[in-house]
């Protein structure tokens, strides 16, 4: 291609390449048109001209040995714009073998399939197969390569379910040597508060913190970094819920560690009058779940068995069978207005959870009347993280569930939650947490698979403050992809998921953030052999 521009700018000649006769002449008004359209004229023509080029080798490669550029041209651009699909040059035959359901019984008795890429294009060579057997054999190796992935994938959540449902040894140790000092040492059996402090339990001057667990260590680290980093530490009042067979190690613990001048009130819930006398909604919801999940599941090797599933489908149902979800000091929080009758407003934290910053500032937050001030997890740079809806944890699916909420809802999280108690009870909360628990039940467990997150979000719809996110950050416990930076920036941590920062396969950047309040010279400590990594 030639061009020719006259000096006056008059003229603008375009002379093809192969000796066209014809040329295009634009007449140019020097006063209309400026340098900078002449130069976007050239180019817009010299775009067209190689685009033309590109099609026409495109259909020489192809095989079309006479094509003019101007039948190229519209050949190619034809079928385009009237949206028609170009035939393609894969033999139909692979497309038929590939598209066949794979048998389960040809897939068992098969041969042995290359292993690696490199093996398949040498075998491909050495037979030089036709287009059916290649595809055959393509599909076979595809196959059992996806087949041994899927196994390997179930075994690591497997694994990884076993792990994360058991009790380290070291943790069994130090609740078994703190029971024996409850019993033999009367340091260890103090009364907690002491008397003089007893007042401040129920004196809503005072910030007051929830923990509920029956796992000691967590609940020490948790204590711990809440009061280290509390300015008013003297104002702390928290209230450790626990079990009947760990409450005297967890008494044990806090006798010979005291956080003065934090006030620490350890309770079973054996000590509550409200949930000891009459029926206990949540208790009994608790019993029908256990079994129903027992039997619904089939256990973790009925689940591990399945053929057809896919892996993380398999993840979430062992994820069902963890203790955790079904543990009282999970779901106990619903009934916090009943176990804190004089309480006004209180923070609940998570035993997971890990206090970086002073939290008094939480009670300046204006709620603007509603119940649940909590972090809002479907916004946020994380997509991982911070993607979650209310179709994340309930079955849209379901008329009942499709029938009363939005599947685009955002979701909020648990962990750190600030619970104006005055206004809850103004509310039928509980009874709707309750009433939902009862028909999942009924639907055999359709309407979400686990956890109380799921009921939780029912039971607070439209009750919710969202809070920045600053206060809570989560997922250290199922992902590593965030930085040790990151994590330190944030007023609170949560190592929610799986990989909880006292087991082994906790992730080894993330868990000095948790072991730092763990003191390695305590004698207790240093006795179960519990290191920092």
């Amino acid at each position: 291609m030639q061009l020719h521009i006259s000096p006056s700018l008059r003229h603008v000649t375009v002379l093809p390449a192969k000796g066209f006769k014809e040329f295009i002449k634009v007449k140019v008004g020097s006063k209309r048109l400026s340098y900078r359209m002449v130069f976007y004229c050239l180019l817009f023509l010299t775009f067209l001209l190689r685009f033309v080029f590109v099609l026409t080798a495109i259909d020489t490669i192809d095989g079309e040995r006479k094509c003019s550029t101007l039948g190229c041209l519209g050949k190619k651009i034809g079928p385009r714009i009237l949206g028609k699909r170009l035939e393609s040059t894969v033999p139909e035959v692979i497309y038929r073998v590939l598209e066949e359901p794979s048998d389960q019984t040809d897939t068992q008795t098969r041969p042995e399939s290359p292993q690696t890429l490199e093996e398949f294009i040498a075998e491909m060579k050495d037979g030089r197969p036709d287009a059916k057997t290649f595809a055959v054999k393509l599909k076979a190796m595809v196959t059992q390569l996806e087949e041994r992935t899927r196994t390997a994938k179930i075994q690591e959540y497997l694994y990884r379910h076993v792990a994360s449902s058991s009790i380290p040894k070291q943790l069994h140790c130090l609740a078994l040597k703190l029971a024996h000092q409850h019993s033999t040492n009367s340091n260890a059996r103090l009364q907690l508060p002491s008397p003089e402090l007893v007042p401040a339990l129920v004196d809503n001057s005072y910030f007051h913190f929830v923990l509920a667990s029956d796992n000691i260590l967590a609940a020490s680290v948790v204590a711990s970094s809440l009061v280290r980093n509390f300015i008013l530490p003297e104002k702390i009042v928290l209230h450790i819920i626990t079990d009947r067979k760990t409450y005297a190690p967890m008494q044990a613990w806090f006798s010979l560690h005291p956080l003065t001048p934090a006030v620490i009130e350890v309770k079973g819930l054996h000590h509550f009058d409200w949930f000891t006398k009459g029926r206990v909604p949540v208790m009994e919801a608790m019993e029908k779940d256990q079994k129903a999940r027992s039997q619904f599941r089939g256990g973790s090797s009925a689940i591990v068995a399945n053929k057809t599933e896919k892996p993380k489908i398999i993840a979430a149902k062992l994820q069902a069978l963890s203790p955790k979800y079904n543990s009282l000091m999970n779901h106990i929080r619903i009934h916090l207005p009943e176990l804190f009758p004089s309480l006004d407003k209180i923070v609940f934290l998570d035993d997971d959870i890990v206090v970086q910053t002073d939290l008094s500032p939480l009670w300046d937050i204006d709620m603007n009347g509603k119940v649940n001030g909590a972090v809002e997890t479907c916004r946020g740079e994380d997509k991982y993280v911070m993607s979650k809806r209310f179709k994340s944890y309930l079955n849209f699916s379901h008329p009942l569930i499709a029938e009363h909420f939005d599947p685009s809802e955002c979701a909020w999280a648990y962990g750190m939650n600030i619970f104006d108690l005055e206004e809850w009870r103004k509310t039928n909360i509980s009874h709707t947490y309750y009433y939902w628990l009862q028909q999942n039940l009924k639907s055999d467990l359709s309407l979400w698979q686990l956890g109380t997150l799921p009921p939780g979000l029912i039971a607070f719809h439209g009750h919710v403050h969202t809070i920045d996110p600053f206060w809570h950050m989560l997922g250290l416990g199922y992902q590593d992809n965030t930085t040790l930076a990151e994590a330190q920036s944030a007023g609170v941590i949560h190592f929610n998921g799986r990989a909880k920062p006292w087991l082994d396969i906790a992730f080894p950047q993330l868990r000095p953030l948790w072991t730092k309040y763990i003191n390695f010279s305590d004698k207790l400590i240093k006795s179960c052999h519990i290191r920092a990594s």
